[in-house]
């Protein structure tokens, strides 16, 4: 399959390396296909580490397909949803595979997800078989999810199976295990590209969490999309590369981005089941770790760690941050360290997630994603009109279509017709497009801030907080003003050793850098900022503060 053609030619394509094309053809399959081709290609290369101990393409294609036939033989069919609540170990890749083969759904679940989430999105899903990690922090939410009748098949992937390290905790009765499960021999059901694949869940900023249908082809193509994007150039994987996979596999970021794209290549997944900063610089050094990918946070706290520097970084090829803005400051200080541009770009789980890659060949600017990359399509609409397209350089709402898209949401007719206009997939993330084709973004437009009549944004105030030498991460959200409406407040952290940062010595500071009615009118010094479970400053979570009694509340707050 290829993708159809459009109008061209596209302002962005003058920016793209030497040899890349936009309409270059992209391979559009199927997850098992993908899967049969790496075991074809490099049966005896190791395909995952962890623990210490590798497995290679051939053991995990073999392992994947003894699940598949003990799915088919407890009576999964194509169509049926299975749910994953797993941590990263081999138990992912080899469920996920496994359900992919008979044409099933994988619903990710989030390991940090409490007990009722975790019915709810069950049963939203319509997933009875659930596949859980026998750690403590996933148990005890498939029991509950069992008890209450949301989940009638139980698998259990056993800790212990990976090597020495792990826990040993008793498998529940009535459940099954993931190393005994198999089945006869049987023909495989036929799988088409447009079948869908994952559901994959995304709260965005718009209160409970929907699924985004993924399909084979939406999956495989942000796959090609991003081989079209990096062939021929260092951020290209080949056999022998070292990937390390700290983020979590269930977030379609690491599920597309490093393990299928690090797949297609021979490439090696180091698996970690959480992002240790120490383990991480470890495993540069001493494990030879070629190509990093993360979010900002991790980025931060490798900035902010006294031994970085002094750290052998040699075997590292690519460095990129996603999932969320990197405060260009910390990718200064990331590049002058290992002497690598810090990669990144955008994307949403609804694009599976290709969208925009950052230019390595120019110093980004603030809310600066790049250029759209091969076979995808990107505009700005305006705000109270998404079928009228803005000129360049004007502010609006980022469209985006490309064979990459969701087609929709899962049992949620009314959000997919909000969420699509003539066939373009409205981001919701408010920004602008340069005269040469490259986009910027200035926020969501579920945050921005509406004070005395202006439109704020505040990832544009973050990225000036951020300049402040004393800053380690800063979040803004908007608050009731009796005069304005509504105005800013920042939440901030501050590094260690630092001085006391007051409102007004804030305010000053950014006085040269945001407009009047931008400046904070609150500042609060926090500990910590609270994050989703990939890494992303959670401010619904501040947000959902303000109506809680102010003894609930913790942290110093000045106001102005």
């Amino acid at each position: 399959m290829t993708q159809r053609p459009s109008q061209r030619p596209f302002p962005w394509e003058a920016h793209y390396p030497e040899g890349v094309r936009w309409d270059a053809p992209l391979a559009i399959g199927t997850l098992p296909a993908l899967l049969d081709q790496a075991v074809k290609s490099f049966a005896d290369r190791p395909a995952l580490e962890f623990r210490g101990q590798r497995m290679s393409y051939a053991e995990l294609g073999a392992r994947a397909d003894r699940l598949a036939r003990g799915l088919l033989a407890l009576g999964v069919l194509p169509g049926d949803a299975v749910a994953l609540l797993l941590t990263n170990s081999p138990a992912h890749p080899i469920a996920f595979f496994a359900v992919q083969r008979i044409g099933a759904v994988v619903v990710h679940l989030s390991p940090l997800d409490p007990a009722r989430a975790v019915e709810r999105k069950l049963q939203d899903s319509g997933a009875h078989t659930l596949i859980v990690g026998n750690l403590p922090i996933l148990l005890p939410q498939a029991l509950a999810a069992r008890q209450s009748g949301a989940v009638n098949t139980l698998i259990v992937a056993e800790d212990l199976d990976w090597g020495a390290g792990g826990v040993d905790v008793p498998v529940p009765p009535g459940a099954r295990t993931l190393r005994d499960l198999d089945g006869p021999e049987a023909e495989w059901p036929t799988v088409d590209p447009h079948d869908l694949a994952v559901l994959q869940y995304t709260g965005g900023t718009t209160g409970a969490p929907r699924a985004a249908m993924l399909t084979h082809a939406n999956l495989t193509s942000a796959v090609a999309i991003y081989q079209a994007w990096n062939i021929g150039t260092e951020r290209d994987y080949v056999a022998g590369d070292r990937v390390m996979v700290a983020l979590p596999l269930f977030h379609i970021y690491a599920l597309t981005a490093v393990m299928l794209r690090a797949m297609v290549s021979g490439a090696e997944l180091m698996l970690r089941p959480r992002f240790d900063v120490n383990q991480a610089l470890d495993d540069i050094e001493t494990g030879r770790c070629t190509h990093f990918y993360g979010v900002p946070t991790m980025w931060i706290a490798l900035a902010n760690h006294p031994g970085f520097a002094s750290r052998d970084l040699s075997s590292l090829k690519v460095t990129s941050s996603g999932g969320a803005a990197l405060p260009t400051d910390v990718g200064v200080r990331v590049e002058a360290i290992t002497g690598l541009r810090l990669g990144g770009g955008w994307g949403m789980t609804e694009t599976s997630p290709a969208g925009t890659n950052v230019l390595t060949d120019r110093t980004p600017g603030p809310g600066d994603i790049g250029v759209p990359l091969p076979g995808i399509e990107m505009d700005v609409v305006a705000l109270d009109d998404p079928t009228r397209v803005l000129p360049p350089g004007e502010i609006g709402e980022v469209r985006i279509r490309g064979p990459n898209v969701t087609p929709g949401y899962w049992r949620r007719p009314e959000e997919t017709a909000e969420a699509f206009v003539d066939g373009w997939f409205l981001t919701g993330d408010i920004g602008r497009m340069a005269p040469d084709g490259v986009f910027s973004l200035v926020d969501r437009k579920k945050e921005m801030i509406i004070s005395g009549g202006f439109n704020v944004y505040p990832r544009s105030i973050e990225e000036a907080i951020h300049e402040h030498p004393d800053v380690r991460e800063a979040a803004v959200i908007g608050v009731p003003d009796p005069y304005r409406g509504q105005a800013a407040k920042a939440y901030v952290t501050l590094r260690d050793g630092a001085e006391p940062l007051t409102l007004e010595a804030l305010r000053e500071f950014l006085a040269d850098k945001l407009g009047k009615h931008e400046l904070p009118s609150a500042l609060e010094i926090r500990e910590s900022l609270p994050h989703t479970p990939v890494g992303k400053l959670a401010k619904r979570e501040l947000v959902a503060e303000l109506t809680k009694p102010r003894s609930s509340q913790n942290g110093a707050t000045n106001h102005g």
